[in-house]
Parts: structure tokens; C-alpha cells; sequence
């Protein structure tokens, strides 16, 4: 299994403090990372762009992380791991590309980053949504995630969704930058009384303490983070309502608009690993189950 989790990465804008914070040490990697790599030359000239062959010339590939468990980061050995650069790494050898290299950055700088070269790809489990489709590319999602609560044992309040927090006027807390605040308002929480923590850590220990009755996550973030509390538990995975309609969000990689021969080969054997259950395999140590796996596309989440 990957180590404990962090802060998990879901904010719904692109700059700004994001639910993912560094890693100790990431930035300084991260600096010596985009100072010591040779770039690959900038600007895509052909239709569809070149970048897949200039990165088979090069023989390496710059991902952009963001130095968060489980999906990219820098471990306590300085290795680059993550579900995002996992797969990342199988695919782009089977597209002739044998090396990944790590630039770290924070969150709100990794569209700002490939979008002025200085990474070739966003290895980052990013969520796919439709303000984001506007600035760049994505490949299909790796992955889809629920939200789920943290609870006290026993679920004494009945809280599954959104709705009954309102209806129960139940003590309400979620993380920074967390989608999980939009959800909760437009299901009609007030916003202002809303605690905001810093990860899902912070949450566990507050509902355990019982200054909150719900802290709200992820269903992988808060399945991991309880497995050791005696006091507290995870309420079954659920579908958020966006706009009065049920929602899943996806999580997929990152490309320059200019490069669509590169993501459309990249899909292509995303889908080989999908269809062949590799997939799993490969983001099974991350704490990915198959409650994670999906058929959306990116299109669909861009909003058709």
C-alpha cells in the first residue's frame, strides 16, 4: 500500500490554495527538477502536434505533479510514485518514450506550467470539469470518485448525503479548497458555518473529538484515514447533486491543446488497460479499488 494519505487534490478552479499540500522538501525538488532537465524543444508546428515524436527522440517525458498522495509525489526515498506517475510510466513505454522525469510544483501552477513548457504532461490525477477544457487537453479518466462522510461509529445521525447534513442540521467540516464545500452549499448549508480543516486527518480528529458531526471527502480519502480510529467510520460512497443532478467526478491527464496525436495515442492505450484490468493493478496499491474504475470520457465531463 502507498503510504498514509494527504491532503486530497479536488479543488473545482485552477489557481488559488488547492486541497493538496506539498510534500516536505517537494518544492525544492521540484527546482532542481525543471533546472536540471534538457527541455524538449517548445512550439508544435504540425497538425495535431509532434510532441510524442520529439519525446521518443528524447527518450524522456517531464510529468507535472503536485506532490500529493496517492496521486503524484516524491516518496521518503526521493523516488517519484504516485498512481498518476505509475501509469504514466507504463504508458508512455508503450509509446516508445522509456524514461518519466518528476517536475514538482503546487497544484495552482500545473496548468500554468504545461501550458508554458515547462513540464510536457500533467501527471497529477487532476479532476476533469469544464473550466479546465478550456486551457487544456485531457485523456479519458483513470479514474471516477464518489464523496463519502466521516461519522461517528454507528452513523448516529443518519447522514448519507448532502441533504440530511441540512436536515439534520448537523456540524458540518470539510477540507481547503475541497469540492466538497460547493456541494454542501448548493445543497443549502451555509457556507460561513462550514469548518474547513486542513486535510482529512484534521477532519478524523475533529468528529472524533466531536466538534463536527461529518467531515466530507473523498470515498478513498476517508476509507483510508479511518481504518485506524476506533471512534469513527465511512459512510458508504454517493454521488453528490451538481446542478440537481447526480454527479461523479474523473480524474484523467493533461495535455497542451496544440497536442492531440499525443492524447489520442495515450487514450488508445488507456483503454488497453482498462479493457485488459491492468488498469487495477497498477492503481490497486494506491488504495484504488474498483468502485474507482470508469467508462466516462472527457468529453463528458468537458460538458459534451
Amino acid at each position: 500500500m502507498a503510504p498514509p494519505l494527504q491532503p486530497l487534490r479536488r479543488i473545482t478552479g485552477t489557481s488559488g490554495p488547492s486541497r493538496r499540500s506539498l510534500l516536505a522538501g517537494v518544492a525544492a525538488l521540484g527546482a532542481l527538477g525543471a533546472a536540471g532537465c534538457s527541455r524538449v524543444p517548445t512550439a508544435s508546428t504540425t497538425d495535431g502536434g509532434d510532441l510524442l515524436e520529439r519525446l521518443r527522440a528524447a527518450g524522456v517525458v517531464r510529468l507535472g505533479i503536485a506532490g500529493e498522495i496517492p496521486f503524484g509525489y516524491i516518496d521518503k526515498d526521493g523516488e517519484l510514485t504516485g498512481e498518476a506517475p505509475e501509469l504514466a510510466e507504463v504508458i508512455f513505454k508503450r509509446l516508445g518514450v522509456d524514461r518519466v522525469q518528476p517536475v514538482p510544483t503546487e497544484f495552482g501552477s500545473l496548468i500554468p506550467g504545461l501550458n508554458s513548457q515547462q513540464f510536457d504532461v500533467v501527471a497529477a490525477g487532476m479532476y476533469v470539469n469544464p473550466e479546465r477544457c478550456e486551457q487544456v487537453i485531457f485523456s479519458d479518466p483513470d479514474y471516477q470518485m464518489l464523496d463519502s462522510f466521516i461519522v461517528r461509529k454507528g452513523n448516529p445521525l443518519g447522514l448519507r448525503t448532502y441533504q440530511d447534513v441540512v436536515k439534520k442540521k448537523a456540524k458540518f467540516a470539510t477540507g481547503t479548497g475541497y469540492a466538497e464545500i460547493a456541494y454542501a452549499v448548493e445543497a443549502g448549508y451555509k457556507e460561513s458555518d462550514i469548518l474547513i480543516v486542513p486535510d482529512q486527518v484534521a477532519g478524523l480528529n475533529a468528529v472524533e473529538a466531536g466538534r463536527v458531526d461529518v467531515f466530507a471527502g473523498t470515498a478513498l480519502t476517508t476509507r483510508e484515514v479511518v481504518k485506524k480510529s476506533n471512534k469513527a467510520e465511512a459512510t458508504e460512497p454517493f454521488k453528490p447533486l451538481v446542478g440537481g443532478k447526480p454527479h461523479v467526478d474523473g480524474g484523467a491527464f493533461a495535455f497542451r491543446p496544440t497536442e492531440t496525436k499525443l492524447r489520442d495515442a495515450f487514450n488508445v492505450e488507456l483503454a488497453k488497460l482498462k479493457k485488459s484490468g491492468e488498469l487495477l493493478r497498477i492503481l490497486k496499491p494506491f488504495g484504488f479499488t474498483e468502485d474507482e474504475m470508469t467508462d466516462l470520457t472527457a468529453k463528458e465531463l468537458c460538458g459534451g
